[in-house]
């Protein structure tokens, strides 16, 4: 068994380098595929769902491999199928944007149901009604389904809620749709226009990116370009939060503020402070935390990302705090584990009071997705004890180098091979 140890330190003091966005290179990468020559991407970082990514695409002649500057470069001229492995696709969430990528070329592509990290729902009816829009037609079988269509359309379409997903799929399909193509209640992430300003400049008719308005129309090719992707805004949200926790000042180097300007808003409310530039961020904290109330949604909002992290932040303020989970109101499973580790939160209906101000002691706890392993190193660092976490593959679903990464804030990780020994020295071991 892997699992991390989280070693207690003193108020940080150094930088960190924010790494490029895990959820914006996934679609970066289906984009590329849409591209008649190769496309070289820059800082995409090597995790898992980035090699699952790869495999899915060398069993059909998709080559998605590093060069040696260490980008990675999409070549999609030797494409023999659009048959995909139903194991491999189910693994992660952004599977579906293959379909983007694939079938205006392919005329057909079958896949698995979306899996990746459990938040219990992670709908994708928006996708399936963007295929139906768009003249596809979708069979759903009990372990996969397949979207076909001989000629994509450009449509006028409406989201029934806000969804990143959807619209990057959206707008994958109709850059090469015939016609012109009315987005309207899009998502405004930057991962959206991430996407969106990659395919323009592989030769794509793209305007309104960043508004709840797009307009697309389809052109006949797309061309291979170099790219790079943006910082990982996600990251750099843990990283403000974690300086709460340990106190200190800590600069965060390659981040765009305007993507965490909502984080940034609640994190100076409770009592942290910020200087930023074009591409850096300073925080800095004594340690004293105030409560608050926090409430998720779609950015620009508090982002549903951060309610995990911010949950472990909140631990340290005196008093009740109070976070609302508007997007995925089913995600706590970190609720439990926090407690293991001695914290007092109750949460029902998608809604979690938390008692702060009292100190943790440490122990063992599990990993259930990305955010919840972040959160938990967090909560280690203002633990009495040591905190041994397992898991630690979902943490690594976001991190490349999960020691190295918290390593240059000055925060001790080690990873280790073997079971962890409890207290009594007896062998440990915890389920989800």
């Amino acid at each position: 068994m892997r699992w991390l140890e989280v070693k207690q330190g003193g108020p940080l003091d150094g930088s960190v380098v924010i790494p490029g966005s895990k959820n914006s290179s996934l679609a970066l990468i289906a984009a590329a595929v849409l591209g008649d020559t190769p496309t070289i991407l820059e800082g995409i970082p090597d995790i898992y769902d980035i090699r699952a990514i790869g495999e899915i695409g060398n069993r059909i002649g998709l080559q998605v491999s590093k060069n040696d500057d260490g980008h990675f470069v999409v070549d999609s001229s030797r494409i023999h199928s659009s048959v995909l492995d139903q194991a491999l696709t189910s693994s992660f969430r952004a599977s579906y944007y293959l379909i983007g990528g694939l079938l205006s070329k392919y005329k057909r592509v079958t896949l698995g149901y979306p899996g990746g990290d459990n938040f219990v729902e992670r709908p994708i009816d928006q996708h399936m009604k963007i295929f139906k829009a768009f003249g596809a037609n979708v069979t759903l079988e009990e372990k996969q389904y397949t979207v076909s269509a001989e000629k994509l359309t450009g449509a006028d379409f409406r989201f029934d809620l806000l969804t990143s997903g959807a619209t990057i799929n959206a707008v994958l399909l109709a850059s090469l749709a015939v016609g012109v193509t009315n987005l309207y209640n899009c998502a405004t992430d930057p991962e959206v226009v991430d996407v969106c300003r990659l395919l323009n400049r592989m030769g794509a008719d793209i305007t309104g990116a960043g508004t709840d308005t797009i307009r697309i129309r389809g052109v006949n090719s797309l061309t291979g370009c170099r790219y790079r992707v943006i910082p990982d805004r996600l990251i750099a949200g843990a990283f403000m939060m974690t300086v709460g926790i340990t106190g200190g000042t800590l600069t965060l180097k390659q981040v765009i503020p305007e993507h965490v300007k909502s984080i940034m808003a609640k994190l100076s409310e409770i009592g942290i402070e910020f200087e930023s530039g074009d591409d850096y961020i300073i925080a800095s904290s004594n340690g004293n935390i105030k409560p608050t109330r926090v409430r998720t949604g779609m950015y620009p909002v508090f982002n549903s990302d951060m309610q995990q992290p911010i949950t472990s932040l909140l631990l340290k303020a005196p008093g009740y705090s109070a976070v609302r989970e508007k997007v995925y109101p089913y995600r706590f499973s970190h609720v439990a584990q926090l407690n293991r580790l001695g914290a007092d939160i109750q949460a029902k209906n998608g809604y979690a009071v938390i008692k702060g101000g009292r100190p943790l002691h440490g122990g063992y706890a599990h990993a259930t997705d990305v955010r919840a392993g972040t959160c938990l190193i967090m909560a280690g660092l203002q633990s009495e004890q040591a905190t041994r976490i397992t898991g630690i593959e979902h943490i690594e679903r976001g991190y490349e180098d999960v020691v190295y990464l918290f390593g240059q804030a000055g925060i001790g990780l080690v990873i280790h091979e073997s079971e962890p020994a409890s207290a009594d020295g007896k062998e440990y071991t915890t389920t989800a």
